[in-house]
């Protein structure tokens, strides 16, 4: 225990007032939501890459999305249900400033990707005969490699400041995985100027995709309500107000933790840290719902899968009856 109690050891405390009789409970949902996840996305991966029919620029930003929830889920999920499962409550000082990193690092990709997406659906929408110029695939690609690249500048910097706070005898942690305020509110000394400089950003991160995206969805209802007759309209506007659901999930909680918290409006801990925990993991199973599985051809595709597996069990199980029959009879 004194080993693991060291100076660089962080205690991590998960849900705040988290009744005892309550643990299992909430680790057996966190466990679930990590294997749906985990199983969706990396399914939605898999074939995006695997199906050249898939290959198209929308696909292309899906995947990247995917992708990117898929490395979120595996870098924090884990770690908080081996916490309530097997008492590992200690987390070293380089494990939690690299899970720090990962966190806003894949948060800010997600923002940039669902801009992307919602940029892609306002081309082909409202700029159909136009779209296959404006949008291929490479571009697409390039896009999102940019993205990649560029959402890791401030998180770098960002975990370089905190791994070089001193830190007071406090080292729980109260949410389930590093995030900078609850990291920065360990921190000694004056964090004032840390502290603004990732409000800021945070806010330049969700807000300016934020207002792109409602701007295109905007054009896009209005091009969807004079141009498309009412069957297609109403279609259109039900994969529209889905779309407007899942962004709705990942950007308004977002906003309003980092607002209360800055103006220190949160009621308590334990409602900072199941918002934390809705905003985050939930859109990762959605978004594999919402956004690939309602789709003409992933569905197709998934069909003809399952019809291939099936026809192939049908054919094993009539070969085998056949060759049992050949046994008997000789």
């Amino acid at each position: 225990m004194a080993n693991q109690s060291a100076p660089f050891n962080f205690v991590l405390v998960g849900f705040p007032g988290l009744p005892q009789n309550h643990h299992t409970l909430v680790s057996s949902a966190m466990f679930v939501v990590f294997i749906v996840s985990l199983f969706s996305n990396s399914a939605v991966v898999i074939l995006i890459v695997w199906k050249k029919h898939l290959h198209e620029p929308m696909y292309v930003i899906i995947a990247n999305l995917s992708l990117s929830d898929l490395l979120f889920d595996i870098i924090t999920l884990p770690k908080i249900i081996a916490r309530y499962w097997f008492g590992a409550i200690y987390m070293s000082f380089f494990d939690c400033m690299f899970q720090l990193f990962w966190v806003h690092y894949l948060g800010t990709v997600d923002s940039f990707i669902i801009m992307m997406m919602a940029i892609d659906r306002y081309a082909a929408i409202c700029m159909p005969l136009r779209y296959p110029a404006l949008i291929t695939n490479k571009r697409a690609a390039f896009i999102c490699g940019f993205f990649w690249i560029l959402a890791s500048i401030f998180p770098a910097v960002n975990s370089i400041w905190h791994a070089q706070f001193p830190y007071c005898d406090s080292r729980k942690i109260s949410n389930c995985f590093c995030v900078s305020f609850a990291v920065t509110s360990l921190a000694c000394g004056n964090t004032n100027f840390v502290s603004k400089m990732a409000f800021w950003f945070a806010m330049a991160i969700l807000l300016l995709p934020l207002s792109l995206i409602i701007s295109s969805y905007i054009v896009i209802i209005n091009t969807v309500f004079n141009s498309v007759k009412l069957g297609g309209r109403q279609k259109a506007i039900y994969t529209c107000t889905t779309h407007l659901i899942v962004i709705g999930m990942y950007y308004g909680p977002r906003v309003f933790v980092y607002v209360a918290y800055q103006l220190k409006l949160v009621p308590s801990l334990d409602i900072n840290v199941l918002l934390l925990f809705l905003y985050t993991f939930i859109p990762h199973m959605a978004n594999p719902i919402i956004y690939c599985l309602r789709a003409r051809e992933i569905k197709q595709t998934i069909g003809k899968l399952f019809k291939l597996k099936l026809t192939f069990k049908i054919e094993g199980n009539f070969s085998r009856s056949n060759n049992l029959g050949i046994l008997s009879n000789a």
